[in-house]
């Protein structure tokens, strides 16, 4: 038996590859499946299965595409309605993989067709858990996102979880080993762990909503306190995921067509394309084709893209490095954007080439930035996350986070100076290219963010002041 983690850092999402005596399962495939065709291959062993745990929200499975490849059937467990041809599990069925078998534990609450799979191995004794999204390292799964579909409030969400986790996952032995569907940085859940895998001991230890005597009232209250608004991509992806969707070869293929400098306006204008610039933000801040949005290829690429662009059905045209045209392009189809137009051919470097308008942002030091900000005076505008802004920030800036700047960018006023900072220059980047492409010019943004802020004399204050807004 052999059971290995496939963990992706920028969804911060686990899939699972399994296989026993020449049989293979893999559990929330990600949607390229060419590298577990490429796997199965090396090892010798054939798919017998592809277990979904639940309706993903956060990226696209590659189910589809995988059991199309295969003919391996998709599982997914009780209640579940895909449109498409699959095996819906009853709770406690079991399948066999060669000298092991793998269980289905209907675990509703995140989603009510939310199913954790229970390895048995060749000896009976149960080894593991792939608990998907209803048990994290350190947290348990958000239980606001199915409230449409499941016609029920949060709380209710709430109390089924509380339920499935002690009368499901709580009940096994403690040598279990616990394997999520995500960890760290995910919207799904809001204390996770670094950590990827841990044991179900150690979690009724150390997690919050597994702790000992606790009531199905404290636990709804706990878990429901504190939850951000979803991400909006978020049921696009659900519909995507239960309805079927372009394959990623077409996806792929669509993203690779070069479009030539000279065609590039036309085509931007013609299709109403976003044009979505996936370079460093030091590169972007020199030179950009006007209107671009930034969004960095090696941060958190994929979940800022859904979260800001929201809408995957939004054509978009890509400018990328040389070469990291198809990384783009895959990554965008992990979380359903699949409108793609294709790239500028050349990058870059060829529109600057044929001398076309070019734009730049007001980077400046963050030494710049601490001889010309005046505390009290100066408007400071942090966007990183409310929690990074309360533990330590520039005395009186205002927290306006990067998710939300839709809501908050109609409050700036278009001719009062700001600066802009995040914690490293990554996503305040990102808010710059966004203020610039709807007319705001009249900011500064820092170079390096808080991080190299923290190093100058300035001062700063761990207080909070929530009743700041930006004057109109």
């Amino acid at each position: 038996m052999q059971i290995e983690q496939i963990y992706t850092g920028c969804l911060a999402q686990g899939a699972y590859y399994i296989t026993s005596n020449g049989e293979a399962a893999i559990i929330d495939p990600l949607r390229e499946v060419q590298p577990y065709l490429d796997r199965l291959e090396r090892d010798n062993v054939k798919l017998k299965y592809i277990f979904e745990t639940h309706f993903h929200a956060d990226f696209v499975s590659g189910h589809l595409d995988l059991s199309k490849a295969t003919a391996a059937p998709i599982v997914y467990g009780p209640t579940a309605k895909p449109t498409f041809e699959a095996i819906i599990a009853t709770d406690g069925q079991e399948f066999i993989l060669g000298d092991i078998k793998i269980k289905a534990l209907h675990t509703p609450g995140h989603t009510m067709e939310s199913t954790t799979y229970l390895l048995i191995d060749k000896n009976s004794k149960e080894h593991a858990i792939f608990s998907g999204d209803t048990l994290f390292i350190g947290d348990v799964g958000r239980p606001d996102l199915a409230q449409k579909a499941a016609s029920m409030t949060q709380e209710q969400l709430a109390g089924i979880l509380f339920h499935s986790l002690r009368d499901k996952i709580m009940t096994l032995p403690d040598d279990v080993i616990v394997y999520p569907a995500h960890g760290a940085g995910s919207a799904c859940g809001k204390n996770m762990s670094k950590e990827t895998v841990s044991t179900i001991g150690n979690q009724k230890e150390t997690n919050y909503a597994l702790r000992a005597n606790m009531t199905e009232d404290e636990f709804i209250k706990e878990v429901t306190d504190g939850l951000l608004p979803p991400p909006a991509y978020f049921g696009m992806n659900v519909a995507m995921n239960k309805q079927g969707y372009e394959s990623f070869e077409t996806v792929l293929n669509n993203g690779m067509r070069a479009i030539d400098v000279n065609d590039f306006e036309a085509v931007v204008e013609e299709t109403g394309a976003l044009i979505l610039d996936t370079r460093k933000n030091g590169a972007f801040a020199k030179g950009f084709i006007p209107q671009s949005i930034n969004i960095g290829i090696e941060g958190d690429f994929a979940p800022w893209v859904g979260a800001l662009i929201g809408d995957v059905k939004q054509p978009i045209i890509l400018v990328t490095e040389i070469g990291q045209e198809e990384e783009s392009v895959t990554r965008l189809s992990r979380v359903g954007f699949d409108n793609l137009i294709g790239h500028l051919n050349g990058g870059f470097e060829a529109w600057k080439k044929e001398a076309k308008e070019i734009d730049t942002i007001n980077r400046i030091t963050a030494e710049e930035f601490a001889k010309e900000i005046k505390i009290g005076e100066s408007k400071v505008v942090d966007i990183r996350k409310d929690s990074e802004y309360s533990a330590e920030h520039v005395e009186d800036a205002f927290s306006k986070p990067l998710s939300s700047i839709n809501d908050w960018i109609k409050d700036i006023d278009p001719k009062e100076p700001f600066f802009l900072h995040c914690a490293g220059g990554y996503r305040s980047m990102i808010a710059a290219s966004i203020l610039q492409a709807r007319g705001f010019r009249n900011f500064k943004e820092i170079e390096g963010g808080f991080n190299a802020i923290a190093k100058t004399e300035l001062p700063k204050t761990d207080f909070v002041c929530q009743s700041k807004i930006l004057s109109k």
